[in-house]
């Protein structure tokens, strides 16, 4: 789930024009949860995507 999500918004990126070999995706699923699964609360939290600006350049 966590990759179809990250994928999911590289799609719209891309649609929006960024270049798609410029955009690197990974999903962290049970592996890195920012909080407990055991609560609705806490699953709501780890629906989520980061996003990380590396490299930018001046136009």
């Amino acid at each position: 789930l966590s990759v179809r999500r990250a994928e999911s918004v590289k799609a719209y990126l891309v649609s929006k024009g960024v270049e798609p070999n410029r955009i690197y995706t990974e999903g962290k699923g049970e592996k890195q949860p920012v909080a407990s699964n055991k609560t609705k609360e806490g699953r709501a939290k780890n629906r989520r995507v980061e996003i990380e600006v590396i490299g930018t350049r001046k136009n």
